[in-house]
């Protein structure tokens, strides 16, 4: 596998994706049982947007150096505005958190964190982010792998009844990872059927998305939900137009949370023929 995130860091798919992870951890948060969240594909956890591969693809500028520029924001946004800056003055003016930075900055001492990294450079890099934090065990293994030995979670004899899955894989060959991502929701809905699962998915053309979406209607989720982010007209297969988030057994208003930050979003982000939509592929009885 060849993928390094540091390429992409910040850009407008980490905006949306990182909007809905941290509405996702508030709302579990709201309650005061533990949470447990497993990041399958979890990255270094800090990157910086000064550094070659960065600057390289400039990405970063058309995410979040164009959301920080735009005009102030509505709360979601705002809340991952805050995020990002708690991570840049403990770090450094030009980092960018990962995913799970975000979430051992948005969970609590009580809760706990699997982040699952196969590469091993950016395995060591995630341990040496989190060397102290007790909270936080990092795996040096394929992330849909780790589903199977970590779900349902428990530590010792702490069973844990609430938390979330996040799934953000390279999509390397799209197809064959939409193939690996659902069998492995399909596998971990069975095992904790109570978790919230979270699939993120890159949009080039929306036409190869149209099985994903039949198929992902059928996985045994009380509810699914689709929210995407287009940035560019719906109408390129040679660029990433936009991405999308789908989200099994969403927390209570998530959609509204998310409705609400969408446009400002595409507004802040995009270009003419920019887009955002929010369905629901199964709506909870």
């Amino acid at each position: 596998m060849n993928y390094r995130h540091a390429f992409h860091a910040g850009n407008h798919a980490d905006v949306i994706k990182h909007v809905a992870l941290l509405a996702v951890c508030d709302a579990l948060c709201a309650k005061p049982t533990p949470v447990f969240a497993i990041d399958t594909h979890a990255g270094r956890g800090l990157y910086r947007l000064d550094a070659e591969a960065a600057r390289r693809t400039a990405e970063a500028d058309g995410g979040i150096g164009r959301l920080i520029a735009s005009a102030r924001q509505v709360a979601p946004v705002e809340r991952y505005l805050q995020a990002v800056q708690a991570c840049r003055m403990a770090h450094g003016a030009d980092t960018y958190p990962g995913s799970p930075w975000l979430l051992a900055h948005a969970l609590r001492e009580h809760d706990r964190i699997a982040a699952c990294e196969l590469q091993a450079e950016e395995a060591h890099a995630l341990k040496t982010v989190f060397a102290g934090d007790r909270r936080v065990a990092v795996h040096a293994r394929d992330g849909y792998a780790a589903l199977k030995a970590l779900l349902p979670p428990r530590i010792g004899e702490m069973r844990f009844a609430r938390g979330l899955v996040l799934i953000d894989p390279p999509y390397e060959a799209q197809l064959e990872e939409f193939d690996h991502a659902l069998a492995a929701l399909r596998q971990s809905l069975e095992r904790w059927p109570q978790g919230i699962y979270m699939l993120w998915y890159p949009i080039k053309r929306r036409r190869a998305l149209q099985p994903f979406f039949r198929r992902a209607a059928t996985l045994p989720a009380k509810a699914s939900l689709v929210a995407e982010l287009m940035v560019h007209p719906d109408d390129s297969p040679l660029r990433m137009n936009g991405s999308g988030l789908l989200v099994l057994n969403p927390p209570w208003h998530l959609d509204a949370t998310l409705r609400t930050a969408l446009k400002p979003l595409a507004e802040a982000l995009g270009e003419a023929g920019a887009s955002w939509r929010l369905d629901w592929l199964k709506s909870a009885a």
